[in-house]
C-alpha cells in the first residue's frame, strides 16, 4: 500500500481512514479482552476451584467421623473453630483443615459423636468486622489493579493506533510571547545581524508603518556562519522580542520513514502559522532539507527533494503569504539550492562571522554574569587572548574557568584560571606524559626554537606562552595570538610566518645536529603557506598567474564548476621551484637566527625544562621586551 494514502484530503480517503481506524480498535479490544480473561482464568478462577475442590474433599462425613475419631483416640492437640472451619492440630505438629456439615456449633458436633466437650481442647475464633473487610480486600484489590492496567494498556495501544494517522502534522515547537526569556539584550558580537532582525520584528510589530510606502514584509531571513557564532541565539532573541507566535523546527524533524511525510508537515507547518499570523517559522540546520537538487547519487524519487519542493511553494507560490517570516539557520551555505536563496524565498541573507575585539568584550561580559572574578582580571587582555574564538568557545571557556576555579578550592576565578581555560578550550586539556630527560630537552629547544626566531621577526606578534606540557596530539606548543583582527597578509608577514614554523628544526638541527619527527606538523603549514604563495596569490617570480584549479563560486561557497588546472609540466616544475625556494629562504633565516642567539635560545630551553610554561612576562624578562 502507498503510504501517501493516508494524507489524501478527498472525502473517500477520510472515510477508508476511519474504517481502517475502527477496524483496528477493534481488533486491539477483542485481543486486549481475550489476554484479560486468559490472565483471570489463570491466576484467580483455577486457583479458587481448586481450594473448592479440596474444600469439598475435607467436607466429606469420612473426614468429620475421621477427625472425632481422632479425638477420641487423644491425637488432637487443638481445634481452632473459625465459623464452618476448622483448624486442627495433631500432637505430631501436623495441621489439616475440615469443614463442618451439619452444625454451626462444635460442642454440639462433639456430643453427636459422645464426646465431652470438656474433654477436647478447642477454640473459638471470633469473625471481626475488621478481618472481613481485609479479606474483602484481599480479593477485590487485585482485580482492581488488574482492571485498572489493562485499560491503561488498552489506552496506549489506541493512541499507537491514531499515531499513524498523524504521521504528516507538523512537529514544530510554539513559543507564544513571553516563553522564551532571551532577548537582543543577550546577544552580542553579531550587531549587524542583529539590527537586519530586528527589523524585521519590527515589520510584524508595525506592519503599517511600512506598507504606507508601499515596502512588502520580507519573506525571510537566511543566517549563514560557522558553528557557534549565534546563529540559534539570535533565533531565541528573536522568539523572545517579537510578541508573535514563534513556531521552531529542525530540518532533520521533516524527514520520516514514510514518502511524503516531510512535504506534509511542511504544509502543515505553514498551515499553523498563517492561522496564527503575524507570525515567524524558525527552521534550524536547514541545509538537512535544503541541499542543491539533481546532485545525489540516488535516483528515483528523493524525500528531501519533495520536502524542499514544498517550502519553496509554500514561501513564494501561488497562494500568498503575507505576514509569515521564515528564519533559517546553517553553517553549510555551500550546500544549499539556489532556488532557496532567491529574493523573495529568503530576502534577507545574513553572513555571521567569527566576533571581532569589541564583540568579544561584549560577549564576555554577558557570560560573565552570575561569576565572580577577581580584580585583577583585565578583559581587554583576555579579548586580544582570545582572537579567532566563536561566542560558544568563550562561553565554554569561562565555564571551564569557573569549574577549574572551584576545582582547586578558589572563591574567585583569576586572570591564570581565565589563561588556562582559554588554552584548555584551545588545545585540549594538559596531559601528564611520562617523558624520558632526552625527549624532555628535545621537545624544550624545539618550542625555544620557535619563541626565539618568533621574538626577533619584525612582523610576527609576540610569543604568548611556550609550553612543553602536552595537550591534543602535540608534545609542546608556543602560542602567538595575533595582535587585533586582520584581514589582509602580506608578502613579508608570510614568509617571516614560514621562517617561524621552521625555528623548531633550526634548532633542533644546530643544537643536536639531528633531526626529529615532531617537526612534521611544521613542515606541512610552512610548505602550505609557501604553495599558496605561489599558486594562489601571484607572489612568486612567476608573476601574478593562478595556477589552482578553475571554479565556480556561489554566494556562500557553492561550487558551481570545477575545472582542473592546466599546467604543462614545465609550468610545474617552475611551481616546484617557486615553492621550495620560499620554504629555503625561511629555514636560512631560521637557522641565522638561531645561530646568533644561540645564548638565548640555551637559556629559554633551560627554564621550561624546569618550569614547564613560560608567560610572556617570563620570556621577555630573558631574552627582552621586542620591539615592533
Amino acid at each position: 500500500m502507498d503510504p501517501t494514502k493516508f494524507f489524501s484530503q478527498n472525502s473517500t480517503g477520510k472515510k477508508a481512514s476511519k474504517n481502517g481506524q475502527k477496524q483496528v480498535k477493534v481488533k486491539l479490544r477483542i485481543n486486549l479482552w481475550t489476554i484479560a480473561a486468559i490472565i483471570l482464568i489463570i491466576f484467580f478462577i483455577i486457583p479458587g476451584f481448586i481450594a473448592a475442590v479440596q474444600t469439598l474433599g475435607n467436607s466429606s462425613k469420612e473426614n468429620i467421623s475421621q477427625l472425632m475419631t481422632d479425638i477420641k483416640g487423644g491425637k488432637v492437640d487443638k481445634v481452632s473453630v473459625e465459623g464452618s472451619k476448622l483448624l486442627v492440630t495433631y500432637k505430631d505438629e501436623s495441621v489439616k483443615v475440615s469443614t463442618k456439615e451439619d452444625t454451626e456449633n462444635f460442642s454440639d458436633l462433639l456430643k453427636n459423636y459422645e464426646i465431652d466437650p470438656a474433654s477436647v481442647n478447642y477454640e473459638i475464633v471470633d469473625q471481626s468486622a475488621a478481618k472481613v473487610i481485609g479479606d474483602i480486600i484481599g480479593i477485590v484489590l487485585p482485580l482492581i489493579l488488574m482492571v485498572g492496567f489493562f485499560y491503561y494498556i488498552m489506552r496506549a495501544q489506541n493512541k499507537g493506533a491514531q499515531d499513524i494517522f498523524s504521521f504528516g502534522r507538523s512537529k514544530a515547537k510554539i513559543f507564544a510571547k513571553g516563553k522564551q526569556s532571551v532577548t537582543f539584550i543577550d546577544v552580542a558580537g553579531v550587531d549587524d545581524a542583529k539590527k537586519e532582525l530586528e527589523e524585521l520584528v519590527d515589520f510584524l510589530k508595525n506592519p503599517a508603518k511600512y506598507r504606507k510606502i508601499g515596502a512588502r514584509t520580507p519573506k525571510g531571513a537566511l543566517l549563514v556562519g560557522p558553528s557557534g557564532v549565534g546563529k540559534t541565539l539570535l533565533a531565541k532573541a528573536v522568539a523572545g522580542e517579537a510578541g508573535v507566535p514563534f513556531f521552531s523546527m529542525a530540518g532533520s524533524e521533516f524527514m520520516e520513514m514514510l514518502v511524503g511525510v516531510g512535504a506534509s508537515r511542511a504544509r502543515d507547518l505553514f498551515a499553523q502559522a498563517k492561522a496564527a499570523a503575524p507570525s515567524i517559522i524558525f527552521i534550524d540546520e536547514i541545509d538537512a532539507i535544503g541541499r542543491q537538487r539533481g546532485r545525489g547519487m540516488m535516483g528515483g524519487h528523493d524525500e528531501r527533494e519533495q520536502t524542499l519542493n514544498q517550502i519553496l511553494v509554500e514561501m513564494d507560490g501561488f497562494t500568498p503569504n503575507d505576514n509569515v517570516i521564515v528564519i533559517a539557520a546553517t553553517n553549510r551555505g555551500d550546500l544549499l539550492d539556489p532556488a532557496l536563496l532567491r529574493p523573495g524565498r529568503f530576502d534577507r541573507r545574513i553572513v555571521l562571522d567569527m566576533p571581532d575585539k569589541e564583540g568579544r568584550l561584549a560577549i564576555l561580559h554577558i557570560h560573565a554574569r552570575g561569576k565572580k572574578f577577581a580584580k585583577g582580571v583585565d578583559w581587554s587582555k583576555v579579548a586580544d587572548r582570545t582572537v579567532g574564538f566563536s561566542g560558544a568557545d568563550l562561553e565554554n571557556m569561562l565555564n571551564e574557568a569557573a569549574i577549574g576555579t572551584a576545582r582547586n578550592g578558589n572563591s574567585e576565578i583569576s586572570m591564570a584560571d581565565l589563561e588556562e581555560s582559554s588554552t584548555k578550550v584551545k588545545l585540549g586539556p594538559a596531559k601528564k606524559r611520562l617523558q624520558s630527560d632526552e625527549d624532555k630537552k628535545l621537545t624544550a629547544y624545539h618550542e625555544a626554537g620557535h619563541a626565539i626566531v618568533t621574538h626577533f621577526l619584525k612582523n610576527m606578534d609576540p610569543v604568548h606562552r611556550i609550553s612543553i606540557v602536552a595537550r591534543g596530539m602535540s608534545l609542546g606548543h608556543t602560542l602567538i595570538p595575533p595582535v587585533g583582527d586582520r584581514t589582509h597578509e602580506t608578502k613579508s608577514r608570510l614568509l617571516e610566518q614560514i621562517t617561524a614554523m621552521l625555528g623548531g628544526r633550526a634548532a633542533e638541527q644546530i643544537v643536536f645536529n639531528e633531526m626529529t619527527s615532531g617537526a612534521a606538523n611544521d613542515i606541512a603549514q610552512a610548505t602550505k603557506i609557501s604553495k599558496a604563495m605561489v599558486v594562489e596569490f601571484g607572489m612568486s617570480e612567476l608573476g601574478p598567474i593562478n595556477f589552482g584549479p578553475d571554479m565556480g563560486m556561489g554566494d556562500f561557497g557553492q561550487m558551481e564548476w570545477y575545472e582542473q588546472a592546466q599546467n604543462s609540466p614545465s609550468f610545474m616544475e617552475k611551481i616546484d621551484t617557486e615553492t621550495k625556494k620560499f620554504l629555503d629562504m625561511g629555514y636560512k633565516a631560521a637557522v641565522k637566527l638561531i645561530k646568533e642567539k644561540r645564548k638565548l635560545l640555551d637559556k629559554v630551553s633551560k627554564a621550561l625544562i624546569e618550569k614547564e610554561t613560560l608567560d610572556r612576562d617570563d620570556f621577555e624578562k630573558i631574552v627582552g621586551r621586542k620591539i615592533s
